[in-house]
């Protein structure tokens, strides 16, 4: 969800029926929808030591890489508290 959020916060085009993203390589949503998938097994992919989020905006041929993180101690705490 928060992804999602972020995406639509950045002034991106986009139309949200044509997105899809995958964590990990396994894809959670398709033309905008939410898709059936392991939870179990994406949470584990995501307590690795890298976690790639893809996302596929489906309007043009163009590509993008951004790499970030935040690995304090604290941003942990907090995120691990809930799930969207």
């Amino acid at each position: 969800g928060r992804l999602i959020m972020a995406l639509g916060r950045s002034g991106a085009e986009m139309v949200e029926s044509k997105i899809d993203l995958y964590i990990n390589g396994v894809c959670i949503m398709e033309s905008g929808r939410p898709v059936p998938f392991h939870r179990d097994a994406v949470v584990a992919l995501m307590r690795g030591d890298e976690v790639t989020f893809r996302v596929n905006l489906n309007l043009s041929d163009g590509q993008a890489t951004a790499w970030g993180c935040d690995l304090t101690e604290e941003y942990v705490v907090i995120n691990s508290a809930y799930t969207t």
